[in-house]
């Protein structure tokens, strides 16, 4: 996605190292000199993150207090009520530990508990949360440089990761940064072109968090559109394989851990967040079955919207775009959709260039309903101090617009690209397909003069934003199954 007309001007991403040159794609130096800002810049964020929720950790966690200070975190209270303080035998072995999460995220979460020290029960939840402050810098970090080298020629695009005001806000909040770094573990593996791999890290992520389903999902569509079926079977059997290699565990020792996060999803009425849950802020609550039924068959209309805009525009979408779109719209069919959430979106929209107007737009509704979430929560005990269940509705509205946005916006760019020429031999004519046909010949040692010239038709694709990065397997397929819209 083009960066033309965004807000901040090119000469202010100087900070972050700016945009890769032509040639500097092959010197390491270069590529570090522009990544590590961009690492101080997300220890710095996630800093802020931790600062944010003082109060909290002076404090505790206890009554509505942590809501009106906007500071509440899921992880202390899920190290309480999971009794992860038993650690990672006791979880996976079923005795008592447990977590409401899938069992990969579960396993971690008992593990870092089993590292917290004895003493009060105050000082172990600040120890936790310590613990979880370390590893969830270490996987912002994780995710940054990932990002960064899946797209190596616009490695600053992940200041979008770096510098981002939802990540700021909810990093802290819940222990999605796990399935959020296993997600772009899996997305540079396959842009790397090690379907296999990409397939071990999705596979992991579907433990950790259920979303990276969609990314698969999108692996899959973009495989049919391009005849390349084969080699996302590849990576699907590695996903398969890592899943299996997991859950081995808790077959044995704790099977009821499988569905459990299933099962809380099915039994849940509509959460914070969801626009099912409109009906009941406006006084007539919807039953749980009409709510799950509804998200069902939302979420199924917002796959087959997905599958739509990858099979139907004139240029072939990247795995970014095909994601984010996926993603999108399942949270906002979703019977929940908690301020964690939206991390998953964070690094989607680093790799589809997304403008940072549009970062920022969403990002405020992202803030707006921050605030607004725990005013409203803390409210429930405290109604003459709280925010009205009318006032909570209208930014849950301003949010879920500023989602819509962000994927039309995605969506948008990706249809205005023009088709890929063919020529009568069946051979791809755009320039960024000449960038693969120049490392080619140079492996080969073909003329250097050529190189150059292929090079040079290239670099026009890159600063045209045509250069996709992230096709790993596809790279060179022409279309093999394209739906045509009315």
């Amino acid at each position: 996605m083009t960066q033309r007309g965004d807000l901040l001007p090119s000469g202010s991403l100087a900070v972050a190292g700016g945009p890769l040159g032509r040639h500097a794609s092959a010197r390491a130096t270069s590529w570090i000199a522009t990544v590590l800002p961009l690492l101080v810049a997300v220890s710095a964020t996630m800093a802020l993150s931790v600062v944010q929720r003082a109060h909290c950790v002076q404090k505790g966690w206890v009554g509505s207090d942590q809501f009106w200070h906007a500071c509440f975190s899921d992880l202390p209270a899920q190290y309480q009520l999971g009794n992860l303080d038993q650690g990672l035998a006791a979880y996976v072995g079923g005795d008592g530990a447990r977590a409401d999460h899938p069992v990969l995220t579960g396993a971690v979460m008992a593990w870092l508990g089993g590292l917290v020290p004895d003493g009060a029960f105050l000082d172990q939840t600040r120890w936790y949360f310590l613990l979880w402050a370390l590893f969830g810098t270490v996987l912002a970090l994780a995710i940054v440089g990932l990002t960064a080298a899946s797209r190596p020629r616009h490695a600053a695009l992940a200041l979008h990761i770096a510098l981002s005001p939802v990540l700021l806000m909810a990093a802290m909040v819940s222990s999605d940064l796990f399935g959020v770094a296993l997600v772009s573990a899996g997305i540079w593996a396959w842009s790397r072109r090690h379907p296999v791999a990409a397939g071990v890290f999705l596979g992991l992520a579907v433990t950790a968090r259920v979303y990276p389903l969609l990314v698969l999902l999108a692996l899959v569509l973009l495989g049919l559109r391009s005849g390349r079926l084969a080699v996302v079977g590849r990576t699907l059997v590695g996903a398969a394989a890592a899943v299996a290699v997991v859950l081995l565990p808790f077959l044995v020792g704790h099977p009821a851990a499988i569905l459990r996060s299933t099962q809380v999803w099915w039994d849940s009425a509509s959460g914070l967040g969801s626009v099912w849950i409109l009906p009941q802020l406006l006084g007539h609550p919807l039953p749980t079955s009409a709510v799950t039924l509804a998200a069902l068959v939302a979420l199924v209309l917002a796959l087959a919207t997905g599958a739509v805009f990858a099979l139907s525009a004139a240029r072939r979408p990247t795995l970014a775009e095909v994601s984010l779109v996926l993603v999108g719209l399942a949270l906002l069919s979703g019977k929940a959709f908690p301020v964690q959430s939206s991390l998953w979106l964070v690094p989607l929209v680093a790799l589809c260039g997304v403008r940072w107007r549009d970062h920022l737009v969403w990002a405020t509704a992202e803030a707006l309903h921050f605030v607004a979430v725990w005013l409203y929560v803390a409210g429930l005990s405290t109604p003459d101090r709280g925010l009205p269940a009318g006032w909570y509705a209208a930014f849950l509205v301003i949010r879920v617009l500023a989602v819509a946005h962000l994927v039309w916006r995605v969506w948008q760019t990706a249809a205005a690209r023009p088709a890929v020429e063919v020529d009568d031999t069946g051979d791809l004519e755009d320039a960024d397909r000449a960038d693969r046909a120049d490392r080619a010949d140079g492996a080969d040692g073909a003329d250097g003069a050529d190189r150059a010239d292929r090079a040079d038709r290239a670099g026009e694709a890159d600063r045209a934003g045509e250069a996709d990065e992230l096709e790993g397997e596809f790279a060179g397929a022409t279309d093999r199954f394209l739906v045509r819209l009315a």
